[in-house]
């Protein structure tokens, strides 16, 4: 792991939140959900290497190694970044320890990407932008930059109203809070341990798919996709998320 000059502390994926990541979001770790991403990650690096930002415990970045392409993560959370590195395989992908939305490490890649949302972990219009300037920077001509995050989901929204629920059980309430304002939200956990609850939350900036298109223009980027999901099923009105590309032109 190459750690840049020790001034990066975990945020809000400490090891409170890192020891057990993994099961938290444990359907994010099935078959069903990884495959898909890296078979298209993948024919997108085809012959060159690639770059996650957010790189995490590793759930995209370590299969992808195994399928031959070459991935260096870029994570400010220390105690992540160990699970990844305790895991088989982990030593095979290099590691930046900084912002990803600024961190600039050494090469050109063919591929850059952002998966499961983590755009919205930059708060605020100005780092999200910055990290599409980042991911052009460390771009090789024709290399493509990949985004999947979520689409708002304000149509749930009714007159007053600030939450929605995405997730209850016996032990497990899940719900994000939206300011349409400023576009800030925060997703809120509470799980019952014991018969006690007990809560965290981690603030998000929610962006839509025109204002990241915007972004890439800014950076150079032009679109060259965007599906619903890692299938390549089309984007509609009613899709949830999207997978976007865009291209840094060749020439």
């Amino acid at each position: 792991m190459i750690d840049d000059d020790g001034d990066f502390d975990d945020g809000y994926f400490g090891e409170n939140i890192a020891a057990d990541y993994d099961e938290s979001a444990a359907d994010m770790f099935r078959p069903e959900a990884v495959d898909p991403a890296v078979d298209l990650l993948a024919e997108l690096a085809g012959d060159g290497p690639a770059l996650e930002l957010g790189v995490g415990t590793g759930r995209i970045a370590l299969p992808l190694t195994a399928r031959g392409v070459p991935v260096h993560g870029i994570d400010m959370s220390r105690a992540m970044v160990d699970r990844l590195r305790a895991k088989p395989g982990g030593e095979a992908v290099d590691v930046t320890i900084g912002d990803f939305a600024t961190t600039r490490v050494k090469g050109e890649f063919a591929l850059v990407y952002l998966v499961f949302n983590t755009i919205n972990n930059l708060t605020t219009q100005d780092a999200q932008v910055d990290c599409f300037r980042t991911a052009a920077a460390h771009l090789r001509p024709g290399g493509r930059f990949v985004v999947e995050v979520g689409v708002p989901e304000l149509r749930k929204l009714p007159a007053g109203q600030t939450a929605v629920p995405f997730h209850i059980s016996d032990t497990r309430w899940a719900f994000d809070t939206y300011d349409v304002a400023t576009q800030a939200m925060s997703s809120h956990y509470v799980t019952i341990v014991d018969g006690r609850a007990e809560h965290w939350s981690v603030p998000f900036r929610y962006v839509w798919p025109a204002e990241l298109d915007l972004m890439a223009r800014l950076a150079g980027l032009r679109l060259r996709d965007r599906w619903q999901d890692w299938t390549r099923e089309p984007f509609t009105s009613e899709s949830g998320k999207h997978v976007s590309v865009w291209e840094k032109p060749a020439d």
